[in-house]
């Protein structure tokens, strides 16, 4: 279960009011790609886009690091959209490992027992891995080159895990292979800018 594309895009519009950031058109953008990607791979564009533009809802209730991963998962359980609340919990786990997250890690005991469990207990498929490849080239201001993207992460928090880093570059490279088209080509790289959906 997910939310429809309306309700979520009304889900993200009343989470950004509660914690306003550049965050929510990061949203859009790895939306908007998985909407795209999915067209070209056979895959239902519609759920892309809803699971690209959940996958970090849990940023509505506060600046949180690795708290966001259990906030959205808690958050989209409480609705009934079970599948949304798996990509809040694997977009930021190529390999389902914990300790590889990049950022601080702000979670209880309670918060981190639960992100461990579920993520033992998944089994990642092509929406998981779609959305990790569209958190990896999305950016507020529109579509990046993924290198470019990573280096920014490396950046911010001082490291990248390699193995994070190639696997991104392997989805980039999957992907490609399921289109049959160049990622950047198919995301329209160069046109799409993000911005908040209108009535």
């Amino acid at each position: 279960m997910y939310p429809d594309k309306k309700t979520a895009e009304e889900l993200l519009r009343e989470a950004e009011s509660c914690n306003p950031g550049p965050w929510g058109n990061h949203s859009r953008t790895a939306a908007h790609c998985a909407e795209r990607i999915a067209f070209f791979s056979g895959m239902d564009p519609e759920k892309a886009y809803v699971l690209g533009l959940m996958h970090d809802i849990g940023r509505k209730f506060g600046k949180r690091h690795l708290g966001h991963v259990s906030d959205g998962y808690s958050y989209m359980m409480s609705l009934g959209y079970d599948e949304a609340a798996k990509v809040c919990l694997t977009h930021s786990f190529n390999e389902k490992l914990i300790d590889k997250y990049i950022g601080k890690f702000d979670t209880t005991e309670e918060e981190t027992a639960l992100i461990r469990t579920k993520l033992e207990e998944t089994e990642l498929d092509d929406y998981d891995r779609l959305i990790q490849l569209c958190d990896a080239i999305s950016g507020a201001e529109g579509v990046m080159d993924i290198i470019d993207r990573m280096s920014d992460v490396k950046r911010r928090y001082g490291a990248y895990d390699p193995d994070k880093w190639n696997a991104n570059l392997e989805l980039k490279a999957y992907f490609e292979a399921k289109m049959g088209k160049d990622l950047y080509e198919a995301v329209e790289k160069d046109s799409f800018r993000p911005g908040p959906a209108t009535d």
